[in-house]
């Protein structure tokens, strides 16, 4: 598959190398349009079906986060490209899928490039599917420290674990524990498990996902109805876990 992209940056010269080192670099790429401010951007990404946005930070009367914030929700990944390292927590906080630094490097565009193409086909190959975990249910316990011992919990009850500082919360099919350690912790005891780490806040049992939302950095649904939003860093690997 082609990624139908459309690229946004204000500066002719930047806009332009860009646009080359695309097309001569990034053959899974289809630019749909090109714009030097956010309302021509908002035009373009309305009439278009897109997977895929290179985003300048800095435009004229508005920057990316004000372009994003008018698009609302949204099924394209982002790649962000500028001269400034100090929007990256901001970039993160947006869902970008990568952040590209001025002047660009043509092996980091190609390693945007390729890691937007895979999310992008497997998530074009789970669409209107049901979700099958490639690892069966899990079977085994676990013991979690008490104030006078310990209790013993089965995986499987497991759905989801929050980080809450140096604690965790396990929350299980019917009730949820705080429990006095890491949530990496957690997600090292239970990585033979069928755990995966969807957000720097979260660690879900892949078997309790009943449902993948695309938008923004994407979300997964659990059989409690909790929407858990999926970090654009570990969405590829979320993903693999389905067949």
């Amino acid at each position: 598959m082609n990624l139908k992209a459309i690229v946004v940056e204000d500066e002719e010269t930047s806009r332009d190398i860009l646009m080359n080192y695309i097309a001569k670099y990034c053959p899974k790429v289809e630019v749909l349009g090109e714009a030097a401010n956010v309302d021509d951007a908002l035009v373009l990404i309305r009439n278009h079906e897109l997977d895929l946005v290179f985003l300048d930070v800095e435009m004229p009367y508005g920057n990316a986060f004000d372009l994003l914030d008018k698009v609302g929700d949204r099924t394209f990944e982002t790649v962000f490209v500028t001269a400034y390292d100090h929007y990256a927590i901001d970039a993160l906080n947006a869902h970008a899928s990568f952040y590209l630094l001025k002047p660009i490097s043509i092996d980091k565009l190609i390693e945007a490039v390729d890691y937007v193409h895979e999310i992008k086909e497997k998530e074009n190959s789970l669409q209107n599917t049901v979700l099958k975990p490639k690892q069966t249910t899990v079977t085994g316990k676990i013991t979690i420290p008490l104030q006078n011992g310990f209790e013993v919990l089965q995986i499987e009850d497991i759905l989801y674990c929050q980080a809450d500082d140096n604690y965790t919360r396990i929350f299980l099919q019917d009730k949820k524990k705080l429990v006095s350690k890491t949530l990496k912790y957690f997600e090292t005891l239970l990585a033979e498990s069928g755990f995966a780490r969807v957000h720097k806040s979260y660690l879900v049992n892949i078997n309790a996902i009943t449902e993948y939302r695309k938008g923004k950095g994407g979300s997964v649904v659990l059989q409690n109805g909790k929407e858990i939003m999926v970090s654009p860093a570990r969405k590829k690997e979320l993903l693999s876990y389905f067949d």
